[in-house]
């Protein structure tokens, strides 16, 4: 039996979700006659800034995520946020903030440490993402590092809207499956991700919590790797 917390948190899911979609898709159903799949995306990482150095590894990412945040095929209205993730090359117990500095603002503040993840990590909500490189500021104690971090985006990188329809376009079978009355009954998750190049993954969840994963290329929207779960 669902607690009074969450049946209220999933009913606010269904209120924002119907909202947002009336919002959302009469543009595009006005102009093109088609679907916006895109109003369902409820996470996405659309740039990733990326930084090394002898000391630390540093990542940061550009997210747009929904609020309740749950894998219940139901996409809300999204906050947009920074988050930072700092690894120290050698195993401490220091305490860090982290800060990067762009366009001559500065934003950040205490780290928390994730042993899940083992890494140091900053969230904060931002009215706007930085674009192509920032400095990123460690402090430690009295001592204060600067690095240089680099977006991984290209001229030829993929919109995480682009690589939606790119995935709907590959799963059109089970697209067609999710739709009841002409509404899409699932929700998105799209993350820019770097490896030795750039790829995307794309999450199709449904209404019951099962997700299909793809790996595409970040470029071309070439579907690399599939798996059901």
């Amino acid at each position: 039996m669902k607690s009074p917390v969450v049946s209220y948190a999933y009913y606010m899911k269904k209120v924002f979700s119907s909202l947002m979609l009336i919002v959302a898709m009469l543009p595009a159903l006005a102009a093109c006659g088609g679907y916006d799949y895109t109003a369902h995306i409820s996470e996405s990482r659309c740039d990733l800034f990326l930084a090394e150095t002898e000391d630390f590894t540093v990542s940061l990412s550009c997210v747009k995520r929904e609020y309740p945040y749950a894998s219940d095929g139901i996409a809300c209205p999204v906050s947009t946020l920074v988050e930072i993730s700092l690894v120290p090359a050698q195993k401490s117990l220091e305490d860090y903030a982290v800060y990067y500095v762009y366009g001559g603002a500065e934003v950040g503040g205490d780290a928390s440490f994730r042993s899940f993840a083992g890494d140091y990590f900053y969230s904060q909500s931002v009215k706007e993402f930085p674009q192509k490189s920032v400095t990123i500021k460690i402090v430690c104690g009295d001592e204060t590092q600067e690095i240089a971090a680099t977006s991984v985006r290209n001229e030829k990188t993929l919109s995480p809207e682009e690589i939606v329809r790119c995935a709907v376009k590959a799963e059109e079978d089970t697209v067609k499956r999710m739709m009841r009355n002409g509404t899409f009954t699932g929700e998105f998750y799209v993350r820019l991700l770097r490896r030795k190049s750039n790829f995307y993954y794309v999450g199709i969840i449904d209404g019951e919590g099962k997700t299909i994963s793809l790996l595409l290329d970040s470029e071309t929207g070439k579907v690399l790797a599939r798996r059901e779960s």
